[in-house]
């Protein structure tokens, strides 16, 4: 839609292809790091850790005005994890992305108005700040949206901007006299520079979001006090929104990634880290995975996290169309170019992509293979609110149909609400909800508790690197060693229908301890290394000894 900046996903096809791992780019220098502000060394919080993406809008309204709230988001946290390591029926999750909950005049809120208060239709600040405790004191972190590219054209600064070429607040935005012509780099066609009585604003993404001037040391400065009191607030650290387009040199390739951009992302990430130590970075890079890990620094300058578009494009062809042609080079390329330290944030789909639900047509083995193949990845895997349940799409292109209400029972209002709902439902089967999923051993929402639970149980299925092993006659069974310290795990995944077999692949050990397996898999000794069965769409994970 064009209106929203979340039109990005138009690059997806353009960028989403793994090539074999390059070099990064040298970036501008950054700012010297100061010791307090490098990254922490040692057991970190997030290093294993299982996100959570949550859209407050579309979780759990409790007022009955159709609109999610933060006392919603706070009655479910014992699904998502009760804080107790040895119950079985909450989902396991470490850690919550809050999708933009900023104060905006839209419903997807990527175009703020306040900085330092939460949106209304939400609840009130108090209300945050319950729901924040709630999660804190169930072990649960939680990270927010912080949109730093653009504002809304609503916010005061922009009003006072344009309000005059002489406005204290002028070079807090991009101007120009006359219209420049630049495109979207994903659209050239597109109209960026928007006309004013006082002159054309770059907005590159809507005219509603005009994009701030990182240039100009007072935003930059405005940005870090906004972070540091949100981090003395209690939350654990960002995602950040769009940030390869912080500073652009010019049309097209000057649109991305420039090394002004990087320079000012490493600024940002040390004041954060001297703020909070410990706080957790991932950035928004939809782009190939050597960009991408520009982003967390060679010398850990800069954020501590990226999300892995490739991957996640790579994981759902692997899972719904046994397509493993670039799973294992998207694999491997993460693990050679992010510098010891960085960390790979893989994920299935988010709230720009068609949701892997609707990718697998409602079918419960692929989405039952893709939780699997996601969760057995390095770094910090993320899911999509939704996702465990096998949620899909509304009936509509648009960005809203990406965020349909959660289908907590079978009921008309599927437990969301008691008034209507502020999007319609997408479609779904009867049992296709939490109610109806909790009780059933076989089901898809059973499936993630246990894989989570299996990657707690191991730390170098949590925590290790990852080594892919040669695929098996016809490529239908991909698999990977993961390792830490000692231990050795082996995933193996079959992404055909029928039963297949793999082997004998090189790895180390003389028994094997399965960690998760599913019916009728199993793993043999075969000469100086093993054999995996696995039946159609089955998933494997043993412990080598």
């Amino acid at each position: 839609m064009t209106r929203h900046r979340l039109a990005v996903p138009l690059l997806a096809a353009a960028l989403l292809a793994c090539a074999t791992a390059k070099p990064a780019a040298s970036p501008a220098p950054a700012p010297a790091a100061k010791p307090a502000a490098a990254a922490p060394s040692g057991p970190r919080w997030y290093d294993g850790a299982v996100f959570y993406e949550v859209f407050v809008r579309s979780f759990q309204d409790t007022d009955g005005d159709g609109v999610g709230d933060f006392k919603g988001l706070t009655q479910r946290l014992d699904y998502l994890n009760d804080g107790d390591p040895k119950t079985t029926t909450d989902l396991g999750v470490d850690a919550l992305w809050l999708m933009p909950m900023l104060e905006s005049p839209s419903y997807h809120g990527y175009d703020v108005t306040d900085y330092e208060k939460v949106e209304k239709d939400y609840g009130t600040e108090a209300d945050f700040d319950a729901f924040l405790a709630a999660a804190h004191a169930r072990g649960i972190k939680v990270i927010i949206d912080l949109v730093l590219n653009h504002t809304s054209n609503q916010h005061p600064w922009f009003q006072e901007s344009k309000s005059s070429k002489t406005s204290p607040k002028r070079d807090w935005y991009v101007w120009s006299d006359t219209d420049l012509g630049w495109g979207r780099p994903w659209d050239p066609g597109a109209r960026t520079w928007h006309k004013t009585p006082t002159g054309y604003y770059y907005g590159l993404f809507w005219e509603g979001m005009p994009d701030l001037n990182w240039r100009n040391p007072e935003v930059r400065a405005e940005a870090r006090r906004v972070a540091e009191k949100w981090l003395a607030r209690g939350v654990d650290g960002f995602r950040l929104d769009a940030i390869r387009h912080l500073v652009e040199e010019g049309p097209g390739p000057g649109q991305s990634s420039s090394p002004e951009t990087l320079t000012y992302v490493y600024e940002f990430a040390q004041a954060v880290r001297k703020a909070k130590p410990d706080a957790y970075l991932v950035g928004e890079v939809w782009a190939d995975v050597d960009e991408a890990a520009e982003y967390v620094g060679k010398d850990l300058q800069g954020l501590t996290a990226m999300f892995d578009f490739q991957l996640a494009d790579a994981a759902v062809k692997a899972a719904t169309a046994a397509d493993a042609s670039s799973l294992e080079t998207c694999l491997e390329n993460a693990q050679k170019v992010y510098p010891k330290g960085g960390i790979d944030a893989p994920f299935l789909t988010n709230h720009d992509m068609k949701r892997v639900g609707s990718v697998a047509g409602g079918d419960r083995a692929k989405l039952g293979l893709a939780a699997a193949v996601l969760l057995t990845l390095p770094g910090t895997p993320y899911l999509y609110y939704g996702e465990e349940i096998g949620l899909m799409n509304g009936l509509g292109s648009d960005d809203e149909f990406k965020r349909t209400p959660m289908r907590w029972d079978g009921s008309a209002l599927a437990g969301f609400t008691t008034g209507k709902p502020w999007f319609r439902f997408s479609p779904a089967p009867a049992d296709g909800n939490v109610g109806a999923e909790t009780g059933d051993p076989a089901s898809l929402l059973s499936r993630y508790r246990t894989l989570i639970r299996a990657r707690k149980a191991s730390a170098a299925l949590a925590r290790g690197d990852a080594v892919v092993l040669p695929r098996a006659q016809g490529g239908r069974v991909v698999a990977w060693l993961r390792r830490s310290g000692d231990e050795v795990v082996l995933v193996a995944h079959n992404l055909g229908e029928t039963p297949a077999e793999a082997g004998p692949l090189p790895a180390p050990g003389a028994t094997a301890e399965p960690i998760f397996a599913d019916p009728a898999a199993e793993l043999v000794r075969e000469g100086t290394g093993w054999r995996a069965r696995l039946p159609g769409r089955g998933s494997g994970v043993w412990r080598l000894r």
